[in-house]
């Protein structure tokens, strides 16, 4: 993990057309995705797509592309570490 940090990250592209289309380069995976959320591992952080009836058009890890389609909500980052909410305990003993 240490020698991802290292790397200098690629350049990131995010191209959202009429809140229904996203494009995005720089993926390296997609840990989970449903209807309602996405979330993709990107050269430069975890993104987090949130919407309703959202659709993986095309993943290409090879190429590092992704495009979304459906009713797209918000676009958030992470630093990789807390994807999810922690818990009670997780929060007490941080």
């Amino acid at each position: 993990m240490e020698e991802k940090k290292a790397m200098k990250p690629r350049n990131q592209t995010l191209i959202l057309d009429n809140r229904e289309k996203l494009s995005v380069t720089g993926v390296v995976d997609v840990e989970s995705f449903n209807e309602e959320s996405i979330v993709a591992v990107t050269d430069v952080g975890v993104l987090i797509i949130r919407g309703s009836e959202l659709h993986i058009n095309k993943l290409n890890l090879d190429s590092n592309e992704l495009i979304v389609e459906g009713d797209i909500f918000s676009l958030e980052y992470s630093d990789g570490e807390n994807t999810k909410s922690k818990s009670f305990f997780g929060k007490m003993f941080k």
